[in-house]
């Protein structure tokens, strides 16, 4: 018989402000920053919530099955880290020409095409152009802060010659030499 994840068998502390709220499978996590809903408890998953409120036990409802609850806590971590301090990725314009600017819900993009890409930003998420070559996402739900990052880059990745594109802050681009006659 396997025993729980050792993730799911330490309890995660909720900090003053957070609340944990349980809807069937979907549970909702509101803090400082924003609420999040997801779905993370599958079958046989459980969420407790212990301690008159201060920290949640993800455990399993069925002795054999335990499967799930390392990835339930995991993502209950991760709400928990995005309504009190949030998430950010740092994208860089790498590129003659690349400019970013942010205007409200839409990011203004100009990538070496013949017309401007406008980008619109979803609910949920900000984004910050603190120079015209870089581009701040910012959140409080870790997967749809990575989601738009990756539509972004999507627009002009980073092409294996030069490097020049829309890349992520600190990525290494292995540049390919020039083909010789």
């Amino acid at each position: 018989m396997s025993s729980i994840s050792r993730i799911a068998k330490t309890a995660i502390e909720l900090p003053t402000g957070v609340t944990v709220a349980i809807d069937g499978d979907e549970v909702t996590v509101k803090g400082p920053k924003g609420s999040v809903k997801k779905k993370i408890l599958s079958n046989g998953v459980t969420l407790d919530i212990i301690n008159g409120g201060k920290e949640a036990q993800v455990g399993a409802s069925r002795n054999g099955v335990k499967a799930g609850t390392g990835t339930a806590a995991a993502h209950l971590k991760n709400l928990v880290k995005g309504v009190t301090t949030g998430f950010e990725l740092k994208l860089e314009l790498v590129g003659v020409g690349y400019r970013a600017q942010a205007q409200g819900k839409k990011l203004n993009l100009t990538l070496g095409f013949s017309h401007p890409v406008a980008f619109d930003v979803p609910e949920g998420i900000t984004v910050e152009t603190p120079s015209q070559t870089e581009i701040l996402v910012k959140g409080a739900d870790k997967n749809l802060v990575g989601l738009v990052a990756a539509k972004i880059r999507r627009y002009r990745s980073p092409e294996p010659y030069k490097g020049k594109g829309i890349r992520y802050a600190g990525e290494a681009i292995k540049v390919k030499e020039v083909k010789k006659k």
